[in-house]
């Protein structure tokens, strides 16, 4: 039976917070794990169900691959320790497109290339390389798995060829977590916020300018003139220039997300760039908020085309968040409620093991 080896640029698990990475742990936790080798760097702990080929990160292997083109060549050398030409293995490598290169190049040399499968798991959405590195790229690997079909149709539409076999994997959350309350819950838990008569919107991201936040601020000005009784919540950025009606709350851990989540009524996601598939969204839908977002990457996949929440076509506008808000406070649109057992952690890793078990099939 093949093995399947991980090879991740971050140590797993990974101690801070990061959506593929706590998907990860999540899998690797479960009784339905098929991942039997990790090469990464050593983590403050390690997963007991699998076993580890360290990458050495001291003093002198940062100085040799920042002053040398062999930046991937402790990897290398850590799988090496791993692959032989009695077994067989499927290989993932997650978002890295240049240590696919090396790793290829190795497997080559080892004249194990047959023996191997290898699988590139793409955590975004556009198209990474142009054409002519594109056809190269698509040709050395086995398989390619995307967040969402939209993001396949834009690859298939963007390259002349694309050889490899493609595959999508949802992102999936946890539930046990992120759920709707019930009213009375609901209005508990606002009410220990000391926001039990509001309305509560959150904006939750990192602080970078295609994220939108500025947009939705500007927004704001005009909606709380009309809207006293409401109040936003920004979780993801420091303090900005204090303005009324909105709350920074800075960033939280994620495991504390939920409650704020469920006690919010309004989620905004105003993000302007290509979007692969944003946790947060989904863990707000989940939660039960009222969900407003862009039309960009993924996200009306996410949405269902706008099934689940409201979405912006003209995200860069601000008019289109003010009258979106004030659609939300006036007369807001019904939407269906997102199935429990969709965009889930446990579909996550059922449909992990059936990307390998296919995988496997195919070496054997």
């Amino acid at each position: 039976m093949a093995k399947t080896i991980l090879i991740s640029q971050l140590p797993l698990p990974y101690s801070n917070i990061g959506s593929w990475t706590t998907l990860y742990k999540n899998y690797i936790g479960s009784q339905l794990n098929q991942i039997d080798y990790i090469v990464c760097e050593q983590p403050h702990s390690s997963f007991s169900k699998v076993k580890y080929s360290f990458v050495k990160n001291t003093f002198l292997t940062k100085a040799f691959r920042k002053f040398t083109k062999k930046r991937y060549l402790s990897y290398i050398k850590a799988l090496g320790k791993i692959v032989n030409n009695e077994e067989k293995f499927v290989i993932q490598i997650v978002d890295n497109f240049y240590l696919v290169e090396h790793v290829v190049d190795f497997l080559s040399r080892k004249k194990i290339s047959s023996n191997c499968y290898i699988q590139f798991f793409y955590h975004s959405y556009p198209p990474f390389f142009d054409h002519q590195k594109g056809d190269s790229f698509f040709e050395s690997i086995d398989e390619m798995v995307l967040l969402t079909y939209k993001s396949y149709l834009v690859h298939k539409e963007y390259y002349r060829a694309l050889p490899s076999k493609i595959s999508v994997l949802h992102n999936g959350i946890d539930t046990k977590k992120f759920f709707r309350l019930e009213s009375a819950k609901k209005d508990q838990l606002k009410d220990s916020f000391n926001v039990k008569d509001k309305k509560i919107f959150i904006w939750c991201s990192q602080d970078r300018p295609k994220k939108g936040l500025h947009i939705i601020l500007e927004a704001w000005k005009n909606i709380f003139i009309k809207y006293t009784n409401t109040e936003l919540w920004v979780i993801g950025c420091e303090p900005k220039q204090e303005q009324e009606g909105v709350r920074f709350l800075g960033k939280i851990p994620n495991e504390n997300i939920a409650s704020y989540l469920q006690s919010a009524d309004c989620y905004l996601f105003s993000s302007l760039c290509q979007e692969g598939f944003p946790l947060s969204l989904t863990e707000a839908l989940h939660s039960g908020c009222y969900c407003i977002a862009s039309n960009v990457g993924g996200v009306s996949e996410i949405m269902e085309n706008g099934r689940f929440g409201k979405l912006i076509e003209t995200p860069h506008f601000v008019s289109a968040w003010e009258n979106a808000i004030i659609e939300f406070m006036e007369k807001p649109l019904k939407f269906d409620s997102l199935p429990e057992n969709l965009y889930t952690t446990e579909a996550w890793n059922l449909g992990m093991n059936e990307i390998i078990k296919k995988a496997k099939s195919r070496l054997d």
